[in-house]
């Protein structure tokens, strides 16, 4: 159940007006224009714990220019305005905390060419990941970033966080794909920030700057992706562990044996479990004495030499306290494989309100990270479920609320959360992998950043977006 949190209030806003409603009404169509209360609550909140903040309306915007009209109407009245993708944020990066308006991409769905010569594709915002995935596999072409949300997120949310997923280890994250962008300003104005080629020197690196940016400088409207050949051969194996440290010890050995693979995710025993009785059924038993699994996948258009590197692996995790590894060797076995791991935040989600922390080391620094989730859990009285692409360092940490009270929940968690992102940060890490800082990360920013870069950052801000209108409350 989300808990609705009474909108902030600030001097800088101003409310909706009938006129400004009006106004609205008149670029999207009174059918495009909502105020209905259930539509204000379903686009008052994400995935993000139980918050949720109501925004005065929402528009649905058809095209760039409707959206440069809305914009310019709430930058002239200042009006806040908060973008709304597929809803699966996970940091309120697309809460409307000061009310004013959302505007929600769901028309902005087409693929609008796909440039198979140049392995390009250009789309629109509301595209949805894996719709676009298997648009393109279709055609034998390959678009990496795999969030578990992929199956309801759309490209711009993902472009919004620099969002990831298991084969980011091997191919990278967003913003590794991304060319241009084509964005509206606060004030209304539309640009492009780069050049449809691989290679760009020209000056500032505006495209990067908005990847990432989490819909506080500007609106994407359009993006162009690069691609590259689908991957034709696939291996999956499941390894188990005795214990979670040595599993996470295991990660930074694969690589350092010349193997990079495709996926390499980590879930210890808990999460697991909670998966299985989710989703109902596992391809393979999982034994008592087992603490933590390793997920690994190999990709590539030559099976000899994936054979030759799952063999690597296999000499690598003997070093480990490892037991029989299963290998998935049918399409089928594969796919409940992965729809495990794919549910483990939804299965946490279903037994207690959590916090997921996106924490990132140096993947040497694994084993060290997740002990110090679970000192801390103990000293704080929490319970904490781990797992993530351990491949690239980054460990999702559901921090449970189960029967914590009010006051631990609000006052105390927060402590033992502080005390993680300082490790984190003392091993060369940061706060956030993929999931973006948006509302909650918000509080520990001065754990990662100097009062000179968050400076910056503010500078940067004002510069794109004088009056703070957009998406305001979040990242800086």
């Amino acid at each position: 159940m989300k808990v609705s949190v009474e909108r902030r209030k600030s001097n800088a806003f101003s409310p909706i007006s009938a006129a400004v409603l009006s106004e609205i009404q008149a670029i999207v169509g009174e059918q495009y224009l909502l105020v209905e209360k259930t539509i204000l609550q379903e686009h008052g909140h994400d995935e993000t714990e139980d918050l949720s903040f109501l925004p005065e309306a929402v528009a649905e915007p058809a095209n760039t220019a409707e959206v440069s009209a809305l914009m310019q109407v709430c930058y002239a009245n200042r009006i806040p305005v908060t973008i709304r993708g597929g809803g699966t944020g996970l940091a309120g990066g697309a809460l409307p905390i000061f009310g004013g308006l959302v505007i929600s991409m769901r028309r902005f769905n087409q693929i609008i060419h796909l440039d198979e010569r140049n392995f390009q594709v250009v789309v629109e915002p509301g595209v949805i990941t894996e719709h676009l995935q298997n648009t393109l596999k279709e055609k034998g072409l390959f678009y990496p970033p795999d969030p578990s949300s992929r199956g309801w997120s759309f490209i711009g949310g993902n472009v919004s966080t620099n969002a990831g997923g298991p084969k980011a280890v091997k191919y990278g994250v967003v913003k590794d794909h991304v060319l241009n962008l084509e964005v509206v300003l606060p004030n209304g104005e539309i640009i492009w920030t780069g050049a449809n080629t691989l290679k760009n020197s020209t000056g500032y690196n505006l495209t990067q700057l908005l990847v990432g940016s989490e819909g506080t400088l500007g609106i994407v409207t359009q993006i162009v992706l690069k691609l590259q050949p689908f991957p034709t051969q696939s291996l999956l194996m499941l390894v188990p562990f005795r214990s979670a440290e040595s599993a996470c010890s295991a990660v930074a050995a694969i690589f350092q044996a010349g193997v990079t693979p495709s996926g390499l995710e980590f879930m210890e025993r808990n999460a697991i479990d909670w998966a299985v009785r989710y989703v109902g059924e596992t391809p393979v038993p999982i034994q008592q004495e087992d603490a933590a699994h390793l997920l690994i996948e190999l990709d590539g258009f030559h099976m000899d030499s994936l054979l030759a590197d799952c063999e690597t692996i296999g000499r690598v995790l003997e070093q480990f306290d490892s037991g029989e590894i299963f290998f998935a060797d049918d399409e089928a076995t594969k796919t409940a494989l992965w729809k495990l791991r794919r549910n483990v935040a939804h299965a946490v989600k279903k037994n207690s309100v959590y916090k997921e922390e996106d924490t990132v080391v140096p993947r040497a620094e694994l084993p060290h990270l997740l002990k110090k989730v679970k000192d801390v859990g103990q000293k704080y009285g929490f319970e904490s479920v781990c797992y993530g692409h351990a491949g690239d360092g980054n460990l999702h940490v559901n921090i449970l609320r189960g029967h914590l009270s009010e006051s631990d929940w609000l006052q105390e968690v927060p402590k033992g959360i502080r005390e993680i992102f300082i490790f984190v940060k003392s091993v060369g890490g940061t706060i956030s992998g993929e999931h973006g800082i948006g509302l909650v990360q918000r509080p520990y920013l001065d754990i990662v950043f100097s009062k000179t870069e968050r400076r910056l950052m503010r500078q940067i801000k004002k510069v794109f977006d004088p009056r703070g209108i957009l998406n305001p409350g979040k990242v800086v």
